[in-house]
Order: structure tokens, then C-alpha cells, then sequence
């Protein structure tokens, strides 16, 4: 039996409404499997053949050329260039760190509101869209689809994900880079605390499956201020471990650290060229999004010049 609606509390309808006037798009060639409104990495429309390469696993069998494997005994790929429909991952952090907030809204409901959002921007413009919801391990895993009884299905599944446990988006990001092979829009939703060289070379993998990687990192601005007066009992709300410090004695390094981390991560990131997001709890989840849809149809206006 479907459950009501309202059971999707972290969808604003009228955000949706304002935000489907922009479309998703990609910033990269992509490979769908219906005609829709992307750029594919075929090259014209499916009677207007452009080339040949030599096929690759994961490559679409319905693209291969079996009369040049009946005469050269090699496979090759017909290419085109053609608008195509993408297949999207929401990789969503449900770990126990992502319940933080100093203010109204967790990292955990800022996240769901963005990752339920874009799903359903997606499905409506007749994209796939998958999730993975992810601790130290995998715990849901929906396929791309992009049916109205999918989209549900994805919806149902963030509506009852609780952050809970420690985080490993590292393996994560590894296991669905050397799993996925099709070219798809991969966005990450997370604290990101991994060691920056893990989660670049966790970057790295996916682009080089050319894959187009988005990332919302989501900060608390007490996390980036550091404004606390007096002695504090900081408890890691994944290992349970505590530590009781000054913060004035520790302000200015931790300051520094946290500069040279996100230096580290943006550097990398425009290296690896990752869109990139630092998004803070207390801004308006449709306000960056808006800017998210914005820069991306100017980025692809941009690449079909």
C-alpha cells in the first residue's frame, strides 16, 4: 500500500514548482538509453551514424556493429550525437555525524531536503535516478529509474533513512565507480570528514568512468567559527569518543586545519574538475539549489558553443 504524502515532510511543493522552470543538466556528453533533453556521447540522431570505437565493458551491447564483427571478428561501437535521457546517484550520508546541528535544521534534514528535491526534479524530466544511503557501509541501494512509482519508492526510502553509525564514503565512492561504467550524474551529499587525499583519489576514480561528479558539502557555521567562550566536552558523535578542551587554547589552530582542508579539498576538486559545493545549514536549501541548476545550464551552454 502507498503511504500518504505527507509522509514526505522534507518536500516543499512549491520549492519543486519554482525550481522545475530550470532543468538538471549535465556538464559532460551522456549515455541514456531513451531520446531526452542531454547531451550524448553519441554524436547525431540514431539514423545519422558518426563513428566507430572499439567497444569497452559496460558499453550499451545494443550499439554494437555486428556486420563489422562479422567481417573483422572485432567489436566496435557505433557512436552518434543525439539529446539522451541521464542516469543520476544520489549518494546520501546517513552516518551518526550527519544528526549535527547548532542551530534548527540537522545536517541530516538539510541533506534529505536536497537529495529529495533533485529526485524529483529528475524523474519529472524524465531522468533516472538512483540513491545510495551510506555509514561505514551500504544501507540502501535503489537503482536508477524514472517512473513515478520508482521516484516513491526513493522518496519512502529517505523519508525512513536515520543517521546512525560511522561513515566510509570512501569505500563507497570506490565500489560505485568500479561499478558503474555507464556514464551517469553522480552526486554526493555528505559532511565529507575523510582525509582529503582519500577523497580525491575516491574523486579521480569516478571521472576517469568520465563520470560528472557534483558534491554538496555540508558545514554547521559553529563548525567553521569555532565561537564557543568557555571549556567544552566535544563528544565524535560516530565513535562516541569525547575530549574536554579550552577552545581558546585550540581556536587558531583548529582554524588553521579546517583553512587548510578546504583548500586542500577545493584545490582538488577544481584539479579533478568536481562541482564543487560548501553549503552551510542556515542557508536556504532552495537558494542553493537554484544556484546549483543556475551554474550547470551556463556551464553546458557554455560547452555547446
Amino acid at each position: 500500500m502507498a503511504r500518504p504524502e505527507h509522509h514526505w515532510d522534507f518536500l516543499d511543493m512549491g520549492v519543486i514548482a519554482r525550481l522545475s522552470r530550470l532543468t538538471v543538466s549535465v556538464r559532460l556528453p551522456m549515455l541514456g538509453s531513451v531520446t531526452g533533453i542531454h547531451r550524448s556521447a553519441t554524436r547525431g540522431s540514431s539514423v545519422e551514424f558518426a563513428e566507430y570505437r572499439k567497444y569497452a565493458p559496460g558499453d550499451d551491447l545494443k550499439f554494437l556493429d555486428w556486420r563489422v564483427f562479422a567481417r573483422t571478428d572485432k567489436y566496435f561501437i557505433r557512436e552518434f550525437e543525439a539529446d539522451t535521457n541521464l542516469r543520476c546517484y544520489l549518494v546520501l550520508d546517513t552516518s551518526a555525524s550527519m544528526k549535527f546541528t547548532s542551530g534548527e535544521v540537522t545536517r541530516f534534514a538539510f541533506a534529505r531536503r536536497i537529495a529529495g528535491t533533485l529526485a524529483h526534479l529528475l524523474v519529472h524530466q524524465g531522468d533516472a535516478t538512483g540513491l545510495v544511503c551510506f555509514t561505514d557501509k551500504t544501507l540502501h541501494e535503489l537503482p536508477p529509474r524514472r517512473t513515478p512509482t520508482h521516484l516513491r519508492q526513493l522518496l519512502d526510502t529517505l523519508a525512513e533513512a536515520k543517521p546512525q553509525g560511522e561513515t566510509n564514503l570512501v569505500t563507497t565512492l570506490h565500489d560505485l565507480a568500479e561499478r558503474v561504467r555507464q556514464r551517469s550524474l553522480v552526486i554526493i551529499i555528505s559532511d565529507l570528514f575523510t582525509e582529503v587525499p582519500e577523497l580525491l583519489e575516491c574523486f579521480k576514480h569516478l571521472r576517469f568512468y568520465k563520470h560528472d561528479v557534483a558534491v554538496f558539502h555540508l558545514l554547521d557555521r559553529q563548525e567553521f567559527d569555532f565561537d564557543f567562550t568557555r571549556p567544552v566536552r566535544f563528544v565524535d558523535m560516530e565513535s562516541g569518543m569525547d575530549l574536554i578542551t579550552d577552545p581558546a587554547v585550540v581556536r587558531d589552530a583548529y582554524r588553521e586545519a579546517l583553512d587548510d582542508y578546504l583548500g586542500a579539498l577545493a584545490h582538488g576538486c577544481r584539479e579533478f574538475d568536481v562541482d564543487y559545493h560548501m553549503t552551510y545549514l542556515d542557508q536556504s536549501y532552495e537558494g542553493v539549489l537554484t544556484q546549483f541548476l543556475l551554474q550547470r545550464i551556463k556551464r553546458m551552454k557554455g560547452g555547446r558553443r
